[in-house]
Parts: C-alpha cells; sequence; structure tokens
C-alpha cells in the first residue's frame, strides 16, 4: 500500500503492493506469500479486480453493491460482488465497449455502446437484444420519466430510442456537424449534448425542441490559457437543478448556472489533454475532473486546488463511490485503481476495516522490479559468462532482457569478482575515516584570492563577536558572506597587489601587523597540505602560542612611512636612470616615409605652424583667422554673435579658379567688341 500526500490530504492506493510476475505459477505465488512478508501483507481489497489488457470503462450500480468494468483483450465485462470481495461473473462482448449504463439498482438490467454502431442489452442472465443505430456512437444517456435511450455520436442527429414501445423516435436535429457527449438532469429532465464546434445545447424531452445555447469555447479563452485547436466539448454533467460543468478537449473545466451564459469559473488543467470524467462532491463543494494525466480535486466557489492525484499509467475513466472516499479509475494497464480518501468520506460499509488500518499505514512505494528476481540484459549475462543459460529454465525472457533467481545472480557475481568484499570493506574504511574528521575541529576555509584579506575579516568578524557578548551592538553584515563582494575573493582580477605604490603608502604598517596573520595562513596551508597527503591527522602536535605585541608607538609608525617613501624615491630613481642608459645606448636611424598619390609635399615649417597655432587659445585662434579674411564675426537681432568661416584653398583649386577668371574675361571682351562691330554696321560705316 502506498500512501501520498498533497495540501495535507492523505491519499491511499489500495491497488498498489508488491508485484508478482505473470509467468510463475500458482504453486509458487502460494509458495512465496508463505515466505514473504511484503506479499502476504499486501492488501488486495477485491479479488481478480483486474483487466487482461486495459480497461476502459468503470461503473457503479445504484444500491452500491456491484462494480462493473469493460476492458480488453478480448472485449468484455466484469461484475464484482463488494459483499463478497470478489469477481460475480464475466461475460465476453463482439467488439469494445464505447460506455454503458445500468437502468436497475443492480446488475440486470445494461446497455452497451460498441464502437461497431452496435446496441447491446443484457439482463440478469446475459445477453438479451442487440440493435443498430445509423451513424457511429459515442455517448448516450437514459431519460427515466420517458424510457427514452438519447445517442449521440458521428452526426447532428440526436438518435432516441424508446424501450417501452421498442422502436426508434423521430431524432433531434442540432445545428452542429458532431456530437460527443450528453447528460441528462435527474430533477428536471433536461437534455445537454455537447458538440465539435465547442457548444452545448440545451433540449426540452417534452416538446422535443431546442431551449438553450451555450458557446464554450469562446468563454474557455483565458488570458493565460494558450489555445492551439478549436475546443471540442469532451465532457458534461449535471448537478442539482440549475449546476453544470462542462469539460473541453484543451483541459478546461467550465463551471455554469443554467440562468446565465457566461461561466461562473474556468478551471485549467495546465496539461493541455482532453477532460475525460467530471463528478461532483456535494460534503465538501468539490468537483473531480480528470484528463488522461491527472485527476484535480478543487472547491467549485473559489477554483482553489483541494488535492490531486497523479496515476502511474494514463487514466481512461474515473468512478467515485457513492457517500464515501472511495475513488475507482480505470487506466492504460490491467490493474484497476483503487484510491481512499479518508477526509472526503468515511470507508463503504463492505471495507470498513479500512478506517483502522489507515492509521497504522506507512509509505511504502511500489517495488518497480521483483525483488526475488534480478533483471540482467544480455550485456550483462556476458560479463557473468552465464550466456549459455539463455533458453534454459533459469533465464525468464522479459522486454530487452531476462529474469534471474537473486541468488544464483550473487553467486556468480562473487566467483567472477572475488574482490568485491575487498572492495566493500575499504569503502566501509574510507567512510569512517571521514566520520571521524568530521568530528575533529573544522579548519577556516579561506579562498583561493586574497587570503590574508580574508583571514583578517574573519579575524575581525571573530572579535566582534566577543564584544557583542559582553555589549549588546548591532551586527553589521560580513563582505565574505555578501553576495555583493564575492567575486573579490574569485577572480584574480582583484588580487591585492602588496608591492603597489598605493598598497605601500596607504597601510605602511600592513607588513608589520600582519606577521601573526601569515604566521596562522601558513599553518592552515601546512594542515591542508598534510590531510591531502596523509589520511590521518598525527596526534599529539600542540597549537603554537603567539605572543602578543604591542602596537602603541607612533614614532614605529611615522619611522615606517619615511621609510617606504624613501624605497620609493629609491626605485623610481633607478628606475629613471636605467631608461636614461637605456636612451643613451639606442641608435637613432633615418626614417623615410612614402608620400601618398595625389598630395603634395609640404615643408616641416607647416606642421610646426600648425602646431603653434593648436597651442594657442581659442580666442587667439580667431583673432587671427579674422585677420586672414577666413573668419568674420557679426551680432544677430536676437544678440547672439555668429561666427562665418570661409575654408582654404589648396594650391590646384587656386589655379583653377585663376584659369576661370581669366576664361570669363576673354568672353566678356569678345561679347563686348562683337557688340562694338554690331553697332557700327547698322549706323553703315565701313569695317576697317
Amino acid at each position: 500500500m502506498q500512501v501520498s500526500s498533497l495540501n495535507e490530504v492523505k491519499i491511499y492506493s489500495l491497488s498498489c503492493g508488491k508485484s508478482l510476475p505473470e509467468w510463475l505459477s500458482d504453486r509458487k505465488k502460494r509458495a512465496l506469500q508463505k515466505k514473504d512478508v511484503d506479499v502476504r501483507r499486501r492488501i488486495e481489497l477485491i479479488q481478480d479486480f483486474e483487466m487482461p489488457t486495459v480497461c476502459t470503462t468503470i461503473k457503479v450500480s445504484k444500491d452500491g453493491q456491484y462494480i462493473l468494468a469493460t476492458g480488453t483483450y478480448k472485449p468484455r465485462v466484469r461484475c464484482y460482488d463488494t459483499y463478497q470481495l470478489s469477481l460475480k461473473f464475466e461475460r465476453c462482448l463482439d467488439s469494445e465497449v464505447v460506455t454503458f449504463e445500468t437502468l436497475s439498482d443492480d446488475y440486470s438490467k445494461i446497455v452497451f455502446l460498441h464502437n461497431d454502431r452496435y446496441i447491446e442489452f443484457h439482463s440478469q442472465s446475459g445477453f438479451y437484444y442487440k440493435t443498430r443505430i445509423p451513424k457511429f456512437g459515442r455517448d448516450f444517456s437514459y431519460h427515466y420519466p420517458s424510457c427514452d435511450l438519447y445517442f449521440v455520436g458521428a452526426s447532428s442527429e440526436v438518435y432516441r430510442l424508446n424501450l417501452e414501445q421498442g422502436r426508434y423516435l423521430n431524432p433531434l436535429q442540432t445545428d452542429a456537424a458532431e456530437n460527443n457527449v450528453c447528460d441528462i438532469n435527474s430533477a428536471h429532465g433536461l437534455f445537454a449534448t455537447g458538440t465539435v464546434e465547442g457548444r452545448v445545447e440545451c433540449w426540452d424531452p417534452r416538446i422535443r425542441s431546442r431551449v438553450g445555447l451555450l458557446d464554450c469555447a469562446l468563454s474557455s479563452v483565458t488570458a493565460d490559457s494558450e489555445i492551439n485547436s478549436l475546443p471540442t466539448i469532451s465532457a458534461l454533467k449535471f448537478n442539482g437543478a440549475l449546476t453544470m460543468a462542462v469539460g473541453t478537449s484543451t483541459g478546461q473545466v467550465l463551471l455554469y448556472d443554467l440562468r446565465s451564459d457566461q461561466p461562473l469559473l474556468v478551471k485549467d488543467h495546465q496539461y493541455g489533454l482532453p477532460i475525460k470524467s467530471i463528478h461532483f462532491q456535494d460534503s465538501l463543494d468539490l468537483i473531480l475532473s480528470a484528463d488522461s494525466r491527472i485527476i484535480k480535486m478543487w472547491n467549485k466557489n473559489s477554483g482553489k486546488i483541494f488535492t490531486s492525484l497523479e496515476p502511474e499509467h494514463d487514466i481512461n475513466d474515473v468512478c467515485l463511490y457513492p457517500n464515501s472516499g472511495m475513488l475507482l479509475t480505470a487506466n492504460e494497464t490491467p490493474k484497476m485503481g483503487i484510491y481512499y480518501i479518508p477526509v472526503l468520506g468515511p470507508a463503504p460499509r463492505w471495507c470498513s476495516f479500512l478506517d483502522n488500518l489507515t492509521e497504522e499505514l506507512e509509505e511504502n512505494p511500489e517495488s518497480t522490479v521483483y525483488d526475488d528476481y534480478k533483471f540482467v540484459t544480455k550485456k550483462d549475462l556476458e560479463n557473468l559468462g552465464l550466456t549459455h543459460l539463455i533458453g534454459s529454465p533459469f533465464l525468464r525472457a522479459s522486454m530487452h532482457g531476462f529474469f534471474m533467481d537473486i541468488r544464483l545472480y550473487h553467486k556468480v557475481k562473487l566467483m567472477v569478482n572475488p574482490f568485491a568484499y575487498e572492495e566493500y570493506r575499504k569503502d566501509k574504511i574510507r567512510q569512517k575515516i571521514e566520520e571521524t574528521r568530521a568530528q575533529r575541529v573544522q579548519l577556516k576555509k579561506l579562498p583561493k584570492v586574497n587570503k590574508e584579506l580574508a583571514l583578517k575579516l574573519i579575524e575581525e568578524e571573530e572579535e566582534k563577536q566577543k564584544s557583542t557578548w559582553k555589549k549588546k551592538v548591532k551586527s553589521l553584515p560580513n563582505i565574505l558572506t555578501d553576495d555583493r563582494f564575492k567575486v573579490m575573493f574569485e577572480n584574480p582580477d582583484f588580487q591585492v597587489d602588496e608591492e603597489s605604490e598605493e598598497f605601500r603608502l596607504l597601510n605602511p604598517l600592513v607588513s608589520k601587523l600582519s606577521d601573526k596573520r601569515k604566521k596562522k595562513l601558513r599553518l592552515l596551508e601546512q594542515q591542508e597540505q598534510r590531510e591531502k597527503e596523509e589520511e590521518e591527522e598525527p596526534e599529539g602536535k600542540p597549537s603554537d602560542a603567539e605572543s602578543s605585541e604591542s602596537s602603541d608607538d607612533d614614532k614605529g609608525w611615522v619611522e615606517e612611512v619615511r621609510k617606504q617613501r624613501r624605497l620609493l624615491q629609491q626605485e623610481e630613481r633607478g628606475k629613471r636612470q636605467a631608461q636614461l642608459r637605456e636612451d643613451q645606448q639606442t641608435v637613432l636611424k633615418p626614417q623615410f616615409y612614402e608620400i601618398k598619390a595625389g598630395e603634395e609635399f609640404r615643408s616641416f615649417k607647416d606642421s610646426a605652424t600648425k602646431q603653434k597655432l593648436m597651442n594657442k587659445t581659442l580666442e587667439d585662434r580667431l583673432k587671427l583667422e579674422a585677420k586672414n579674411g577666413t573668419l568674420s564675426v557679426s551680432d544677430t537681432t536676437v544678440g547672439s554673435k555668429q561666427l562665418t568661416f570661409t575654408l582654404k584653398r589648396s594650391e590646384q583649386q587656386k589655379k583653377q579658379q585663376e584659369a576661370e577668371k581669366l576664361h570669363r574675361q576673354e568672353r566678356k571682351a569678345l561679347r563686348r567688341s562683337a557688340g562694338h562691330l554690331r553697332s557700327r554696321h547698322k549706323r553703315g560705316r565701313p569695317f576697317h
């Protein structure tokens, strides 16, 4: 038995326990039950409560005495008597069951909807009658006042079969292309069907006309939900006269009041899987909604999660045992799930002993391998040298390997690796040594960067702690434990350079005051090195006694500062002399530069004048440019200054400008002479 807890709600899995291989004979199973305590103590609430391969649907009769389940393979229905805690009967069917319904209080009247369009009626003795509907069916509901069965499926019509008259009635014509689910309100008989377009159509069976239409697809889309396709209706359930819950194919559950077309609450499963079943728990105002992965229980007024249940295998159907805390599930596995949640209600009358057992249960997770057998692959057999046993009774083929007896496995492994015990012994000795080391005084772990600074901070912290013991002082954060300064002890770029000028001037007494700290640092490094080389530390080594040094002499501090300054001056002087000797030894050689094409060489005087001009102030440069005529300063109407610069032209531009000026003068002279000749010709004067 397995116990899980979520939100302080305990869930007991009664179908979980130690598994036995199916290929074991009954004789070996009985022998295991005698020898193995876990097998003997496992709880088998209902005997043979499983299907050969998969269970598709599960329901409880109205009187609560019988549990009916359908599954494969071959298609069959099994009925379990809860009073006898065993199988009542089993009937094989011609095709798989989509869903079924019990029309009586017990198992005497059952209707099955098959996946090949057939509807099969069973009585207490067995098969009774079979008929067929025009289209493939997906769900059906029974209307007790009129004895009508309403079938919905891959059609826009809702087929009606009257069981009193034994014939089909006129179908209900819906606006949908196909219908997925349906349900009938037991209070006033309202019939509702969910369509593939994401709508719910409500019909009145008395007048056979539609009385309401809900667009659930549009209401299911919220700001947090991600929708990749059009939501269709996958589950539908009434509760009382005015409440209806609708499940969509995208994983949302919408809670409606029939007097309004807007949902009261939208609950998202966050898995994007179709909702398969919805149940109401009235005592705690809970709604149980399930998809193929999880069963969620949440409050129908606030939507707050109460608890959730996530089985190991996919869920096909969920059934809540009436007036109790028991939950039955049909999964994609032979074993059907039985869960007991004491918060939801008491145990059923036929298993009232569960209330006493749940007080003593412990969490025992289900074993994924058989404890008496070892699973080995073909590679493991090659390593052990047991490939010749393949095909013998000592190995049972399963999946990608074999099962073998655990005792045989241990014997062979000991023969193949005789030194396994020595390795185990060394591991145990190593563990004991580590435990004794943990009991000794732990040394301070110093960082790799700025070890002396870290040691100084640790000592200051210890002194602060001693002072706080005597006098209550508000403690300040330590740099070593502050995340903002952790890079200073990790990145080598932040290493303090004790040879730098700033360090030696600002900290003149560091070398004198840090002797004690350096001695501690050397001791710690030696201790760490000794631990790496030896497994055990030699005993009897006393700690070094350290003498306290007084630091109240101010003259020593002044002399140290002067000494550091003299040393710095001597080092600077030595650097300058070395640089001067290097300059004297170097021989200057002429350097040649190539002028780019299109540029003219100018003397170095131009660069010298330009350098002098750049050294002058802005005012002097403006005055010089105003004298040369390249700058004009004028006042504007608003009282500000306006500067106009004239760019200097190069020699080539000046030559081109002079040529253009000469050309314009020649053209003017020619035009002047031509005008003079025309005027003489008009007056009749001859040309000379």
